[in-house]
């Protein structure tokens, strides 16, 4: 509850940006700038993770062995990420015109810090996670959001009111007219500073070792880890930058589509809040749980548990977008992107799935498994993309996304059940999805025929409900047995 509380409070905090960010940079390609920018990101970081996080939680388990993963993992980590990052901020430039910002080198400079000092926090924040900390960890992770919103409402809002009123202000020494989405990267390293400072306690029990051995055991486990992270961040976010390269428009106005998928891409977010929240508890969980005899058994109820929670924010997600669009995406040029959001939802649904799928390559040291799933996912992303973003812009993107998840998903499914079974009710959590998808064609047709915005909500909560109530009676042994949900059951 803690790990999934705060992050997905953390998330929303972030999400909340997303109007305020959309509105002040109306009528701009800024916004699209910034997606561009936030897609580079994590390639960066998954290159000076070298997927060292899930060693650490791989390898700590053996008690002996725990100074040694912590000090090595760390002394690995700052070597290269000093190293990654000084090429980084060397080819500035070239790597802000391949991701179409030529004219805002500085924005890849502020980006290197930012990854560098959260490539650092990383182990730390792990080290809290290993240990059953939560509340330490919920305290940096919202405290730092927190942070960053502050920041940036006050580089973009309070300091452009006190420039037009007082442009001679000590205040606005830091402040430069113009620099729009330089500040929100400003507010992001502002964050990363603050949680490496209240992680301090645990850097401070770091020391400069390295041991050779276990070294190149973790790099040979983490290497497959990696090369799938970087498929995992081609499927993710590096259609951003293929939207602006190859969409057949003006700079300016490709900048602006891919702003607006960026935007109707954080609609998407109940259920990405739901997964990231998962995976920082689920992590630990799943290797701990390991070493039990009824350890199959486990994973395959957390599937379908997870499988009915994410079915269920889809619905509230899917069905009820003539609300979110309003909350979230304040420039209204932006809706025309809508109709990417089920798709996306549904590719985010196999996403989720395809990582509770994935215990069986971590937990049997096939970690290069994980590696081919992701490249194939990566070859469906780009060869789908290069194909048809031409021709549907960023639909083509949309249903890149859902096509590269569900062959992960499927792929991961049917080797796993070789290498490492596990009994998944999959007929029964096929049906599920399936259901809601046929949920929301009924109800997308009814609102289609009577375009009203009280029947479409009307008939949304009572779908919903339905579906919930269904689910309950179909899984009320399984409900029962959970701890404060099972005595209203």
């Amino acid at each position: 509850m803690w790990y999934g509380a705060s992050t997905i409070f953390s998330r929303l905090l972030n999400v909340l940006l997303t109007p305020y960010l959309t509105h002040q940079f109306i009528g701009t390609p800024q916004f699209g700038e910034m997606s561009l920018v936030y897609s580079m990101i994590p390639f960066l970081y998954t290159l000076t993770m070298f997927g060292f996080e899930t060693a650490y939680f791989r390898y700590i388990q053996k008690k002996e062995h725990e100074k040694d993963v912590y000090n090595t993992i760390l002394t690995s980590l700052i070597i290269s990420t000093a190293i990654i990052t000084t090429i980084t901020i060397f080819f500035r430039q070239g790597i802000a015109t391949f991701i179409g910002i030529a004219q805002n080198p500085e924005y890849v400079t502020i980006s290197a810090f930012i990854i560098a000092i959260d490539t650092i926090s990383t182990i730390p924040f792990a080290k809290l996670r290993h240990e059953g900390r939560p509340k330490k960890y919920a305290f940096i992770r919202v405290t730092g959001i927190l942070l960053n919103i502050t920041v940036t409402y006050f580089f973009l809002s309070v300091f452009p009111a006190l420039y037009k009123k007082h442009p001679d202000s000590i205040l606005l020494f830091f402040y430069s007219a113009g620099f729009g989405v330089g500040y929100v990267l400003i507010g992001n390293l502002v964050q990363s500073i603050f949680q490496l400072i209240v992680l301090s306690k645990e850097l401070l029990l770091f020391r400069w070792e390295l041991n050779k051995k276990l070294w190149k055991e973790i790099v040979i486990y983490s290497l497959p880890l990696t090369i799938a992270g970087f498929g995992g961040i081609v499927n993710e976010t590096f259609d951003r930058v293929m939207l602006k390269k190859w969409l057949p428009l003006s700079s300016d106005a490709a900048t602006f589509q891919v702003g607006v998928y960026s935007a109707c891409y954080k609609l998407s977010i109940l259920i990405s809040l739901f997964i990231q929240a998962f995976r920082m508890g689920a992590e630990p969980f799943f290797f701990k749980q390991s070493v039990q005899e009824d350890a199959p058994k486990v994973y395959a109820r957390v599937m379908k548990f997870f499988v009915i929670v994410v079915c269920v924010m889809f619905l509230v997600a899917a069905l009820y977008i003539n609300i979110w669009k309003i909350i979230i995406i304040r420039d209204p040029k932006m809706w025309d992107g809508l109709k990417v959001v089920p798709i996306l939802l549904f590719a985010n649904i196999f996403l989720g799935i395809y990582y509770n799928l994935s215990i069986w390559y971590r937990l049997s040291q096939k970690t290069s498994a994980g590696a081919y799933i992701t490249l194939t996912g990566a070859v469906i992303t780009l060869g789908v993309n290069y194909i048809f973003i031409r021709h549907f812009g960023y639909m083509a993107s949309a249903w890149a996304t859902f096509l590269c998840y569900g062959s992960m998903m499927v792929i991961s499914y049917f080797w796993g059940q070789k290498v490492y079974r596990i009994p998944y009710a999959t007929k029964k959590l096929v049906a599920y999805i399936v259901i809601v998808a046929l949920i929301y064609f009924i109800h997308h047709f009814f609102t289609q025929v009577w375009k009203n915005n009280l029947f479409s909500l009307a008939l949304a909560t009572i779908f919903t409900g339905a579906y919930i109530l269904f689910v309950i009676r179909i899984e009320k042994k399984e409900f029962l047995r959970l701890p404060y949900i099972g005595k209203w059951v």
